[in-house]
């Protein structure tokens, strides 16, 4: 019987890029997949796979992100998101933007899509599905993009959602669940990073005054991350689970950039994904 075949994008900011190297070298391939999970970014870069625009996400990190529109401390001070979320999978993405979804190709594809979100009142895991995509509508991946406190929730049907890295970062159980025995796991730092709490305590400390419960989620990330990085791991053993991930952060993180560390997490991604068609088939 042929394997159930998922992959999984982690996002995260701009290191996000390397999961646009590695679904343009699958199209290259023609290497597809029945079922993708993105969180955060790593969903934007999912939409253009499905909708087979080679390069797309690639113009995205490297052209677009430069602007002070796309994301700047003008956008924050504007409109209280560092991240412009509707400049990004709004204007530019919609059928008269500069660069739009081909949402008619989005849409014929098969391939099955899942989008991970937090939800901001209550901490819980919200997935959203191929179904929650409409014609000039990526609010799901606007809502799985807002990363706490450097955006406000992004709200949808009455519900405000944060970044999905804060609740799901790593669904490789919620795919295993669905069925899915062959699984592509896109990380953005390198595999044996043990992710710290340093970071997240300033934020969550201000994000508890608004949203606690989410606050905690955000407090206790780093826990969830490490664990679930070493259950994919668990999984790697025993072949049901192919983990990429670069060797090095090349200067990125989820909110600052070079061009020359966009391009060479780029070419990372794209190297590493020759690895994926033999084990996808295995």
């Amino acid at each position: 019987m042929a394997n159930r075949t998922a992959m999984i994008d982690v996002g995260g900011g701009f290191r996000a890029i390397y999961g646009a190297g590695v679904m343009d070298r699958m199209m290259e391939d023609h290497v597809h997949v029945d079922h993708c999970y993105g969180v955060s970014a790593g969903s934007a870069n999912m939409v253009s796979y499905i909708s087979g625009q080679h390069g797309r996400s690639h113009t995205f990190y490297t052209q677009y992100a430069f602007r002070k529109e796309y994301a700047s401390f003008d956008s924050y001070i504007k409109n209280h998101n560092y991240a412009n979320l509707d400049y990004v999978y709004g204007t530019l993405s919609n059928h008269d933007g500069e660069n739009p979804v081909d949402y008619e190709a989005f849409e014929k594809n098969p391939t099955g899509f899942t989008v991970v979100a937090c939800n901001a009142d209550d901490g819980s895991t919200k997935y959203f599905d191929k179904s929650d995509v409409s014609y000039d509508n990526f609010d799901i991946m606007k809502a799985s993009s807002a990363v706490p406190v450097a955006c406000e929730p992004y709200v949808i049907d009455g519900v405000p959602y944060y970044d999905g890295g804060i609740a799901d970062p790593i669904p490789v159980q919620k795919a295993i669940d669905d069925g899915y025995d062959r699984i592509v796991v896109i990380l953005t730092r390198p595999k044996d990073t043990v992710r710290e709490q340093k970071k997240d305590i300033g934020p969550a400390t201000i994000l508890k005054r608004t949203h606690p419960e989410a606050a905690e989620k955000l407090m206790n990330r780093y826990q969830t991350y490490n664990d679930e990085v070493a259950l994919a791991k668990e999984y790697e053993k025993d072949g049901r689970v192919l983990i990429l991930a670069p060797e090095s952060m090349y200067g990125l993180n989820t909110l600052s950039k070079s061009f020359e560390g966009l391009e060479r997490m780029y070419r990372a991604g794209y190297a590493a994904a020759a690895a994926i068609p033999a084990f996808l088939g295995s």
